[in-house]
């Protein structure tokens, strides 16, 4: 078995820890969107009961 080498593992990590940063931060800028939304929606007195559409999936996120 061959073993992987320790630069190999850090840029591994490295690139899998900016990641799962990427994700949160997408998912905390959805929230935030959908936050924004509603408070426009309700000081313009529009139907604050409509439905989000529908995210299409990120590319790194599962």
């Amino acid at each position: 078995m061959k073993t992987i080498s320790k630069e190999y593992l850090l840029l591994f990590n490295a690139i899998t820890d900016a990641e799962e940063t990427l994700c949160q931060l997408r998912e905390r800028l959805i929230n935030i969107q959908r936050q924004a939304e509603e408070l426009y929606l309700e000081e313009t007195d529009g139907p604050a009961s409509q439905e989000a559409p529908s995210e299409a999936p990120c590319c790194i996120c599962p």
